[in-house]
């Protein structure tokens, strides 16, 4: 793919080398054309088709081939400023068909120190998506730190407003990357750092405040243990949102109960939703997040819960297909596996069916299928007792 003619140059750039001088297998190609123009390129490469709006980027079998953003007097000039022109001063690196490496004169030895940098002053006034894209790197790459410049740009592009005209639909999907992460939690904690959570995830802002509950049970803040919860469930980006928006009620609990949260779940469904809806993300996405927020308390005190409350909560778990991801939430937030009993109640209560003569009554058949599964969870729950 980087074959080159007479008049072309094509550079392997951007994360692609980072991961390789990390000793990791690359995922994403992307490519500099460093000479030469657009017709040569689609001479060489006719099957390519132009994407690009301020500057020539072309895709070619899912490949990215971008043209500089500026050039110089020659090849290599040209190479350098692009690579000072990038986001990030560790995803400023390009190696040529030779093997020769470019880099940006602090690349080498952020990457080394594991530190994240942008590239140049105005990074985030040029892209100010690119804020959201140093929240979920931190997400995926923990071993990296914040340099004090990031946080200092991060803090003037907040300032001057640049954060508000992003298109909703792309920080949705820096944020989803940044759930995948090893460290989703770093998302939130990087956007408080650098004052970046207006106007977008402003249902946290104060998060990092208040606090999440009495001391005998937290010692951190609403943004602190959300993060945390965050940390303790990676691997599974659903959960990970559910995480995120378990205790959103929190921020809007009134300063004369602080710091306990009486009705926090309930207070946390609009929240969760409209955080959800307003990044685009996917329904079910959206759904979880409201789920999470409205459930989790009933669902961490499921040992005490009266059978037919089982029943119900089962079943809203189960239609939405979340009972899984509710357990690995409240076994986080708890601390023990509170629901570690749900999985074989709900195998129970689904065997249960109403006779042929009792159903399709409407309301009346719903109210008797319920009371026959609470009373399968009852009995069930009692020979576990005493077996």
């Amino acid at each position: 793919m980087t074959e080159n003619s007479d008049k072309l140059k094509i550079l392997i750039t951007g994360g692609a080398i980072r991961d390789l001088l990390l000793g990791r297998q690359p995922k994403d190609l992307d490519y500099l054309i460093a000479s030469g123009t657009a017709d040569d390129f689609l001479r060489l490469f006719p099957a390519a088709r132009p994407v690009g709006k301020s500057y020539e980027i072309f895709y070619l079998k899912g490949l990215e081939f971008s043209f500089p953003r500026a050039r110089g007097k020659n090849t290599e000039e040209t190479i350098n400023l692009d690579l000072l022109a990038r986001d990030f001063t560790i995803n400023s690196f390009a190696l040529d068909d030779d093997g020769e490496l470019y880099a940006h004169p602090q690349g080498l030895e952020d990457l080394h120190n594991r530190i994240l940098r942008p590239s140049f002053p105005d990074c985030f006034k040029e892209d100010p998506l690119r804020v959201f894209r140093a929240a979920a790197f931190m997400a995926r790459f923990p071993e990296f730190s914040p340099h004090p410049e990031l946080i200092a740009q991060m803090k003037r592009c907040a300032a001057n407003g640049w954060l508000e005209d992003i298109a909703p639909d792309r920080i949705g999907v820096e944020l989803r990357k940044g759930l995948s992460g090893p460290r989703p939690g770093n998302f939130l904690r990087l956007l408080i750092e650098g004052s970046c959570l207006e106007p977008w995830f402003t249902e946290f802002s104060g998060a990092d405040k208040i606090p999440a509950g009495p001391p005998q049970y937290h010692d951190k803040s609403v943004a602190g243990h959300t993060a945390d919860i965050m940390d303790k469930v990676a691997g599974n980006a659903l959960t990970c949102w559910m995480s995120m928006c378990h205790d959103l009620g929190k921020v809007h609990t009134s300063a004369e109960i602080l710091p306990s949260h009486y009705g926090h779940d309930k207070a946390g469904a609009v929240p969760a939703k409209e955080l959800g809806s307003r990044l685009t993300l996917p329904v079910k996405f959206i759904r979880a997040g409201e789920t999470a927020a409205l459930l989790h308390m009933k669902a961490g005190s499921y040992r005490e819960l009266r059978p037919g409350t089982k029943v119900d909560l089962l079943m809203k778990l189960h239609v939405s297909g979340l009972l899984e991801n509710m357990i690995s939430l409240c076994h986080a937030d708890r601390g023990e596996g509170v629901l570690e009993h749900a999985p074989a109640d709900l195998t129970e209560i689904l065997k249960v069916s109403l006779p042929a003569h009792e159903r399709n009554l409407g309301k009346e058949s719903g109210e008797k299928l319920r009371n026959m599964r609470a009373m399968r969870i009852k009995a069930f729950s009692r020979g576990r007792k005493w077996s």
